[in-house]
Parts: structure tokens; sequence; C-alpha cells
């Protein structure tokens, strides 16, 4: 069992909440050390959780197209890769992460911790995806596997064909000309991944509001991002 500490405390709570006991708890410490923590300790030889954020995101991918492909049988090819891009992206995995309450477990280094790093969507999800490869790790891909499906199993039973055919940026340019004689405009933010599996994330301006939205393609991201513009709309009316 790891020394508690005010940044790393005893693992019990966290596993409980992940639902997995480890049976090496330095998998998860792993896990919860981020690059800050580590450049800021470089005599002691640690590694920081980038290596397993990046096999975390391949066992994720692959769960994830299993769980679509057992859970929709009707869905195209198409369409399972757009519902796996619209639940497996850093909005929802730092979700998943402050429900499960990940984020008084990682270990920051100081800079990390004084500009609220444990609530940082970029360092929550990348902490996601390296607990589950530290599930793999430890106990194979059945534990990794049971994991996923318990995190995701009401986020699976929301997707569905209709929410890829609606054109959300039509219907937000629709509604902000009309009703503020404005017009929508799309940044691309960031790309995430390899060049075969980029993620880009969107910011979309328009009458006041900033919505974002992540997407395999910049397309994608732009209607997530004009979704989630409709959505503010609705809600200042």
């Amino acid at each position: 069992m790891d020394d508690p500490t005010p940044e790393n405390p005893t693992h019990e709570y966290l596993e409980r909440a992940l639902g997995y006991r480890f049976n090496r708890s330095e998998q998860l410490t792993a896990a919860l050390r981020h690059s800050s923590f580590v450049n800021e300790q470089p005599q002691t030889g640690i590694t920081s959780n980038e290596r397993l954020e990046f096999l975390g995101d391949a066992v994720l991918n692959l769960a994830i197209s299993h769980l679509l492909m057992e859970r929709h049988p009707d869905l195209t090819e198409g369409e399972l890769s757009r519902n796996r891009a619209q639940l497996v992206n850093e909005t929802e995995l730092a979700a998943i992460a402050r429900e499960i309450g990940l984020g008084p477990h990682l270990l920051l280094g100081k800079g990390e911790a004084l500009t609220d790093g444990r609530d940082k969507n970029s360092i929550l999800a990348d902490a996601t995806e390296a607990v589950i490869a530290a599930i793999y790790i430890d106990g194979g891909f059945d534990a990794a596997f049971g994991f996923v499906d318990n995190q995701f199993r009401e986020r699976l039973r929301s997707t569905n064909r209709t929410r890829y055919e609606t054109d959300y940026k039509s219907m937000l340019q629709e509604r902000v000309q009309s009703k503020y004689h404005d017009v929508p405009r799309y940044e691309v933010l960031d790309e995430i991944g390899p060049d075969h599996d980029k993620t880009f994330k969107v910011q979309m301006t328009v009458a006041g509001i900033t919505a974002e939205g992540d997407g395999k393609s910049k397309k994608m991201a732009e209607q997530e991002a004009a979704r989630t513009g409709l959505e503010l709309l609705d809600r200042s009316v």
C-alpha cells in the first residue's frame, strides 16, 4: 500500500470508485503521475503516465468498438465510427474522471496544482486513459473491458443514428441569422493524436456565446460545437 500524503492518499477509496482492486498498487500510482510531477523530481527516475495514456487509448477504443457493435447491430461502419468518436473524447473522459473522483488522487507538480490542474479536462481525460491501461496491465483485458462497460453503460444507451443525421450547423446558422443577424465562426483549437487517428477540437463563437466540440474530423467537431451552441442559446432564452 502506498504511503498516504496530501497528494497521494491511499488507493482504497479510489479502487472502490473504480470497481477494481489492484494486485500491484504501483500500477495505479503510475497512472496518476502527471508529467509536471515527474519534471519536478528528475533525480528519482520515476516516469509519467503518458505511456499508459497511449496504451489506455487503444484499449478503450477496442472496448468501445466491441460494445457498440454488440449493442447496435443495425449501425453502419460510418455510424459506429461517429458514435465511438462522440463517446471517446476529452469531454466525456473528463466527465468520467469527475464521476469517480479521480482529481484529488492525481500526482501533479506544484504549478499545475496551483492552477486547478485537478479539474482540467485534458489532465483528467489523459489520467482516465492511463487508469484503463493500468487496469489492463494489472488484470488483463477482461478487467479493463469490465471497467469501460461499467463507466460507459448509460452513455452507450444514448447513442443512436438520429443524432448524427441532424445538421446542427445549419440549424444554428438559421437561428442566429434571423434573431441576432450574426454568423457562427469556427476555429480549430487543437488536433490530438497521430495522422491516422486524429481528434479535432473546434471552438464556435456567435452572438456572445462560445462552445467547443470534439470529433474525428473537423466537420464532426464543428457539428458537435454547433449542437452545444444551440443548447446554450436555448438556456439563455
